[in-house]
């Protein structure tokens, strides 16, 4: 017997789940529900099956192809224009020459279809509906039959008055081909409330059967969130893929758990699923193929579909999460609401009960949702934030994707182009960067491949070597589930904007150019790239001078690869390194140590080896972070002054650019010396651009990073160490005393949430009330006056507006940041009372 299965519903109401897939592929316990419904036919012996689709008919046709993996036989009949319940079956008229049965296939059941047909061989019936009793009929169509169990009455979807039996149409019938001659071809044609009725005033035998077994209509959420969770409690037999341990929990192939008691059962864990140390999996949750669950993370009475990931301290509570979704840290989701596929989450929201977000929506960090975002998006998401692009990996930020920002790359570039690539230890940063390769090599781009080097080295190749562009993979320093990809152009400077927009208009427009198999771009692999490099560095700097000082050094690399290249400078140099945290390929596999304990084990082995100082680098060998003789950490904002004094004590002259944001303590320090303070935008982008042009012989932020552009316009960490050994050779001051000579800074910095649509209206609107004051517009909104300085800033990647401000004393910095602080939160607060009312 052939066995048609109606899989072309649109399923509006389960919406947003089945805003970009049909109803039937809603996933159920980590598989569709259609293939429960397929395994359920192969179960009793129907083993040929016909699938009737209408709505994205190839989301069906590509999971199930043929049917041979599960056993069965799968021809497809679409329905090219609305068919109705019977006219779709119709479609298939000529395939249906004996008894078949009819079933649908978004409708959880394991209901005895042996029985079935069974007993409509048995009544010699024309059409056999299968019959369940339900507590709540009303939404469903009553069957009325009598005691032989033949059809007296139809009723669709009655009222309580009309409630005569609490047998409902299951949507399951066993037919004979006859019954399809009385379906209309020209026009939509129902089962229940067509065709049925007619064969009953025909005479013709209907026949009802009450089932036994499970059966759910998933027409809503709450219907779909029960089916799941009655699948856990086993009131559906169904065949779930996995491991069963405890007697109610299921593990999936690949899963990662260090702790199985942190799954509370009843719990669906599907395949190559992560839950991460200090997560939780309460009861009822659903858990699909490769969803990933972060540290303190927990899942309870929700159902989330595969690829999603939930960030650290998420919490998801009785809600619908669809396909490769990605949801931040500490974001709270609440009871019944759901969101669609490709949903992005920033941290710290909230989505308030009963919300539904629609596919490939991003919430911005912090928002409270109340309402159904359908069309809209809270905010435009950007390819490049301020350290170049990054996203958490294989969730943002994928192979795939990576591929597709190195053609964007090439792209923009000419097809002769040549790009020089790094990248840091990790092994995602190997994984990430040869996509890449691929990617520019397709656009017909020669790259160098210089493997694990600090970008610093790359960069200099760049600047030698006549490249026109280069990028650097690495991990970022505060989360190490998130990848940075840095961009640089010549001559070793952050992506200029222009180029960025280059990139992002391929990227956005999928303009990618692909050329022949006889120009696919080369790959090689420079030699001694390290060796040129310290060679050229070495030639900034007084060799003789700083051999003859003798300086001994602690070094913490960080697990960086500047232990590949230090030695190569120091050496020559006669300095003496204590070294610690080299580079290590399974150490530095998950992302180094973390900054904090690298500079607490240099703060206590600087003293004890008699060091003159320690330095501390970062994962990428960019930022130096510098240890006194005493083992006391300088304060970063420090550092930037020392360097500022020891360059104007060496009598340097020429141009010392620092940001906007930088301490003023900065123009007093340079007085009476032969350098000029230039002030650039608060990015690192402008820093650089502005290190590279001629005169500048210093520049640095309070971040760690520092620049000598005699050498290289970029943050380089083994260049800042040396040049800093360079200043201090005439010095014979130990570093703790220079540092006890520097001025101290009241410099505060405070970041305010503030939503995207509000940032142009906080900054116009001050502007407005500032206009009468002293002001400097190159990066946001800089105010003088007699006390000292405030600004207001917007953040280019997150939904915050950052302040500072610096007095004479704490006491008028306090002031100055309270003054503009009251001024944003005036301008936010009258906003929102505007819309209320």
């Amino acid at each position: 017997m052939k066995a048609v299965v109606m899989a072309g519903g649109e399923g509006t109401r389960l919406r947003p789940l089945t805003s970009n897939q049909p109803k039937p592929m809603v996933p159920i316990v980590g598989k569709p529900c259609m293939e429960h419904i397929v395994e359920l036919l192969a179960a009793h012996g129907l083993t040929e099956v016909i699938v009737t689709v209408a709505f994205m008919p190839q989301a069906i046709r590509s999971y199930f192809g043929e049917g041979e993996s599960l056993g069965v036989s799968i021809e497809y009949s679409v329905e090219e224009s609305p068919a109705g319940t019977a006219g779709s079956v119709k479609l298939a008229e000529e395939r249906l020459d004996e008894t078949f049965l009819v079933i649908s296939g978004d409708a959880l059941c394991d209901i005895d279809l042996s029985a079935l047909i069974a007993a409509h061989k048995e009544k010699g019936a024309a059409v056999t509906i299968g019959l369940k009793s339900v507590d709540n009929p009303l939404e469903f169509g009553i069957v009325v039959t009598d005691d032989d169990g033949r059809v007296e009455r139809f009723l669709e979807k009655p009222s309580w008055g009309q409630v005569f039996s609490d047998t409902i149409n299951t949507g399951i019938y066993v037919c004979e081909p006859e019954i399809l001659r009385h379906v209309p071809s020209d026009r939509p044609y129902d089962f229940s409330k067509e065709l049925f009725p007619l064969l009953l005033d025909m005479g013709r035998p209907l026949y009802g059967h009450v089932c036994d077994g499970y059966w759910q209509d998933i027409g809503n959420l709450d219907q779909y969130r029960q089916a799941n969770f009655d699948a856990l409690d086993e009131r559906v037999r169904l065949r779930l893929p996995g491991v069963r341990l405890r007697g109610n929990v299921w593990i999936g192939d690949g899963v990662e758990t260090d702790d199985l008691d942190a799954i509370e059962g009843p719990a669906f864990i599907g395949n190559y699923c992560l839950i991460a140390p200090g997560a939780r999996v309460g009861p009822y949750s659903v858990l699909s193929p490769s969803v990933t669950l972060r540290e303190n993370a927990r899942t309870t009475r929700s159902v989330i579909d595969a690829g999603t990931y939930i960030g650290q301290a998420g919490l998801i509570e009785g809600a619908v999460i669809g396909r490769s979704c990605e949801i931040r840290s500490h974001v709270q989701v609440n009871e019944g609401v759901a969101i669609g596929d490709e949903v992005t989450i920033g941290a710290e929201s909230v989505i308030a009960s009963g919300v539904r977000i629609y596919p490939s929506k991003e919430i911005e960090r912090g928002a409270f949702v109340q309402k159904h975002m359908i069309w809209e998006s809270r905010s435009s998401p950007r390819l490049f934030g301020m350290a170049g692009v990054s996203g958490l990996v294989n969730v943002d930020l994928t192979p795939e994707t990576a591929v597709r920002l190195a053609a964007a790359l090439g792209s923009a570039l000419k097809r002769s182009g040549r790009v020089v690539a790094s990248r840091e230890s990790p092994a995602v940063c190997r994984v990430i960067k040869r996509a890449m390769l691929s990617g520019l090599a397709s656009t017909g781009v020669a790259v160098a491949d210089l493997r694990v080097l600090p970008a610093a080295v790359g960069r200099h190749l760049l600047m030698t070597e006549g490249f026109d562009a280069g990028f650097h993979v690495g991990m970022s320093a505060t989360d190490p589930e998130v990848v940075q990809i840095y961009f640089f152009e010549p001559p070793g400077i952050q992506l200029t904007p222009e180029l960025q927009k280059e990139i992002e208009k391929h990227f956005s427009r999928g303009e990618l150019r692909r050329v022949a198999a006889a120009h696919i771009g080369e790959i090689e692999y420079p030699a001694r790239v390290r060796e040129t490099y310290a060679s050229d560095l070495l030639a900034t700097l007084d060799a003789d001078g700083i051999r003859e000082r003798g300086f001994r050094v602690v070094v913490d690399y960080g697990y960086s690869a500047s232990s590949y290249v230090l030695p190569l400078v120091f050496g020559p140099l006669g300095v003496e390194v204590v070294a610690a945290h080299g580079f290590s390929t399974n150490r530095s596999q998950s992302g180094g140590t973390p900054l904090e304990d690298s500079v607490d084990g240099a703060k206590r082995l600087v003293p004890a080896v008699g060091a003159d100082l320690g330095a501390v680098f970062d994962l990428a060998g960019e930022r130096m972070y510098l240890i006194d003789e005493r083992g006391e950490e300088v304060p970063a904002e420090q550092v930037l002054l020392l360097f500022v004094k020891l360059v104007g004590a060496a009598g340097r002259a020429g141009k010392l650019a620092v940001p906007v944001t930088a301490t003023s303590l900065v123009d007093e320090l340079v007085e009476g010396t032969g350098l000029e303070v230039v002030r650039t935008a608060h990015s690192l982008a402008d820093l650089t651009r502005s290190a590279a042009e001629k005169g500048v012989v210093f520049a640095g932020a309070t971040g760690g990073g520092y620049v000598f552009p005699e050498f290289l316009p970029a943050y380089d960490a083994v260049a800042a160490l040396s040049n800093l050994l360079q200043l201090l050779t005439p010095v014979r001051t130990p570093i703790s005393e220079l540092v006890a000579g520097l001025p101290v800074s009241s410099l505060v910095h405070h970041e305010l949430p503030c939503p995207w649509a509000m940032k142009g209206v906080v900054m116009r609107v001050l502007n407005e009330k500032l206009a009468d004051r002293r002001l400097d517009l190159l990066d946001g909104i800089k105010v003088f006056d007699e006390r000292g300085w405030m600004q207001a800033l917007p953040d280019p990647d997150e939904p915050l507006l950052h302040i500072y401000a610096e007095g004479r004393d704490e006491e008028e910095t306090a002031a100055l940041e309270a003054e503009l602080r009251g001024l944003v939160d005036e301008i936010l607060q009258g906003d929102k009372a505007g819309a209320l009312t």
